[in-house]
């Protein structure tokens, strides 16, 4: 249970002893204190200060009175659904809230509540139910625990990817050297054997150098170092290092759009984003295509800069277009190894266009290629060009 429902439960705890015993009354004029039971209270009203203390919890929170009507009810608990009118709707709740008010025990759980609306996922919730006052009132607090279990999810799903990952190229690099051993009398075997270690052991550091870079940009941390980059020299630095893999294919390179613009940011996380969009668009088109880089200004003030790497590849089919940005997703895992992919490359992307306040769009259709589009903010405030040698004051951006 996370800790703000603990902090939560505390609150209630300290809210349900305190009005057991009594509520204070402060009489100024007279300097003297009244302290009045809460079994002075009316059955059907709420002790007095419940009712404060219920409008800044942050958790769903609702008061039953000893008819299980609904006496008080916080705007999330309504907007969840927990509540209709005056009436609690969870059956487990509800069932929680009698089994209360029967032995006067306070009671925790986990509850899973389905979505009100056509379409809408079920929520998880934390739920602490306690006795509140000697009029069969109880009270329920419910803290919202979807985005957790979602999160606790997603690590799970990529410890176990990440070791699957790496125990393919692991495991390939010890059978090939068993073969090697095997194999010493034959130098021909021995050459194309090592030449196989040589290929896992590359795929094995692009993906640990992928894995570091994923951990260092996906915490949402700012830049530690921002300053003015050049896109002009991030796209050539990004396509001379995929030069050497989209020639082995014959496929062209190509810039284009609008020169001299500048965005705010890390020069080495631009490359690196754009070189995995270039790999990206080089693994998946055919023999004697090409790959076009280019920039533009947008916005009606020039407030922003788009960079798109368009190619004439395979596509992506539309039903997997809002997933090529998780994590190890691959719409075809056979050719995605086959390419020597690790799963990771679009991932960083998006957490790179994330770090500069960004975002990476796709367009794409299956047999007609894809263009991913990077949008990020101008350098200054204002993607307008300006000649190489001019230089910009580092005052300008702030």
């Amino acid at each position: 249970m996370s800790e703000l429902l603990a902090s939560l439960a505390a609150l209630a705890g300290f809210v349900v002893g305190a009005l057991a015993v009594m509520v204070v009354r402060h009489n100024i004029e007279g300097r003297r204190v009244v302290l009045t039971p809460v079994d002075d209270v009316a059955p059907g009203a709420l002790p007095p200060g419940v009712a404060s203390v219920l409008a800044v919890l942050p958790s769903s929170a609702v008061v039953l009175d000893r008819d299980d009507r609904v006496l008080r009810a916080s705007s999330a608990a309504r907007a969840f659904g927990l509540v209709k009118g005056d009436h609690l709707v969870v059956a487990e709740l509800l069932a929680m809230a009698r089994r209360v008010r029967r032995d006067g025990e306070i009671r925790e759980n986990e509850i899973e509540v389905a979505g009100h609306k056509f379409g809408q996922d079920s929520t998880c919730f934390a739920v602490r139910v306690a006795p509140l006052g000697s009029y069969g009132q109880v009270l329920v607090l419910a803290e919202d625990q979807t985005e957790h279990r979602r999160v606790e999810a997603v690590r799970r799903d990529f410890v176990a990817n990440v070791s699957h990952e790496l125990k393919t190229p692991v495991g390939a690099l010890s059978l090939l050297a068993e073969t090697i051993q095997d194999a010493a009398d034959d130098p021909e075997a021995v050459t194309r054997f090592a030449g196989r270690m040589q290929h896992e052991a590359a795929r094995l550091t692009y993906l640990v150098q992928d894995l570091i870079t994923l951990s260092r940009i996906q915490g949402a941390e700012p830049i530690p170092t921002p300053g003015p980059v050049p896109i002009d020299d991030a796209v050539h630095e990004a396509i001379d290092r995929c030069n050497t893999t989209a020639a082995a294919k014959n496929i062209s390179l190509v810039t284009g759009g609008v020169e001299g613009l500048r965005i705010w940011g890390d020069d080495e996380l631009l490359v690196t984003a754009l070189r995995n969009l270039i790999d990206n668009a080089v693994a998946y088109s055919p023999e004697q295509t090409r790959v076009v880089v280019s920039a533009r200004a947008v916005g009606p003030h020039h407030e922003s800069v788009e960079i798109s790497v368009s190619d004439q590849g395979i596509g992506i089919p539309e039903s997997a277009q809002e997933r090529i940005f998780e994590r190890f997703f691959r719409v075809d895992a056979a050719r995605s190894r086959a390419t020597g992919g690790t799963g990771l490359g679009l991932a960083i992307v998006k957490h790179v266009a994330a770090a500069h306040n960004g975002a990476v769009t796709v367009w794409s259709k299956e047999g007609s290629g894809s263009t991913f589009t990077l949008r990020l903010p101008a350098f200054g405030g204002t993607a307008v060009a300006v000649p190489r040698n001019t230089p910009i004051p580092l005052e300008a951006a702030q």
